[in-house]
């Protein structure tokens, strides 16, 4: 696995890739960087970082550029579902925990899901950003944990041109 660090404007992000695809976009202190599987190369030594870099530069200039680069989430079956869903979110828009569960509660032919289930399947997310976990709020509208800290969000979700007054904390 290969590690680059990218300077952005909500602090120095990890990113992460198997040499093909991207595996995970990390906030300081999510990843052990001393871990021996890991080496660290700069951005322009990796094809797919020097993408990944392009996009995440456009994306904090407030633009919805097109993913042009293959990313790759490991884990659970349920986590990847829900991640999946969480990359169905579209720019500029917010749903909730629940209504994450609901869609999956139908595809899976259950009558409901545990919202909470779902959370925590969000919070595992490795790709934050590109698979946009930001995007989730709570059921009344509330900014509720995020990897990066509230604070974080709050400027994921205004470079997507949100208001935060429409927000709670």
């Amino acid at each position: 696995m290969y590690i680059t660090d990218y300077q952005s404007p909500v602090g120095i992000l990890t990113l992460e890739s198997d040499g093909e695809n991207l595996t995970g976009v990390y906030y300081a202190g999510q990843l052990n960087k001393d871990n021996p599987n890991l080496e660290k190369v700069n951005q322009d030594e990796q094809e797919i970082f020097k993408k990944v870099s392009t996009w995440l530069d456009a994306y904090f200039k407030g633009k919805n550029p097109e993913i042009n680069f293959p990313y790759k989430a490991a884990g659970t079956e349920f986590r990847e579902q829900v991640w999946n869903e969480l990359a169905k979110i579209p720019y500029g828009e917010t749903v909730t925990y629940g209504e994450i569960a609901k869609k999956l509660a139908e595809k899976r032919g259950k009558k409901k899901m545990s919202a909470q289930a779902v959370g925590g399947a969000v919070g595992s997310n490795p790709i934050s950003i590109i698979i946009p976990c930001h995007r989730v709020v709570g059921q009344d509208n509330s900014l509720t944990g995020y990897g990066g800290g509230i604070e974080t969000k709050k400027q994921l979700l205004a470079c997507e041109h949100h208001n935060l007054d429409d927000f709670k904390e």
